[in-house]
């Protein structure tokens, strides 16, 4: 802050790379989170007939967003507010993860496409992604203690 109560443009830097270190580990949670649900969902259901799985798609979209935010859009000229603009900026906080429905695989006779080795070595991979987070939030967090002690 400087003298008139007021951050300063390197202050304010911090903050809003803080607040969106924070917004991205926030939206990757509810994501592994979602997973996890789904996968136990879709082991569960491992030998129900015509069950098909499920799968949590949120990395890619995210990775897409954050390309695009880098990435120099055209801009455009529209004479009205009903033209189609050229580019549409997407917002990384309103990417969120979604579940599809694999109807086009079978695995098994009964109709059903749960591979339990494939799960569980999601389930694995998604648990250490959550454990990863979840230690990056507790040291960002240890970095501003630093800071205001």
């Amino acid at each position: 802050m400087n003298k008139r109560g007021f951050a300063s443009r390197g202050e304010d830097m911090i903050t809003n790379s803080f607040n969106r270190a924070l917004d991205l580990l926030e939206s990757s949670l509810s994501a592994t989170s979602l997973r996890r649900q789904v996968i136990t969902n879709n082991l569960s259901n491992a030998e129900t007939p015509n069950f098909k799985r499920s799968e949590v798609s949120f990395e890619a979209r995210l990775g897409e967003a954050l390309k695009a935010e880098k990435e120099v859009q055209p801009t455009g000229y529209l004479t009205n507010e009903k033209h189609i603009p050229f580019s549409r900026p997407v917002d990384i906080n309103a990417v969120d993860p979604r579940v599809t429905l694999d109807y086009l695989t079978t695995a098994k006779n009964n109709g059903n496409n749960v591979d339990v080795e494939r799960e569980l070595n999601d389930s694995v991979k998604n648990q250490m992604m959550y454990e990863l987070m979840t230690s990056v939030v507790s040291h960002q967090f240890r970095l501003v203690n630093i800071v205001l002690s």
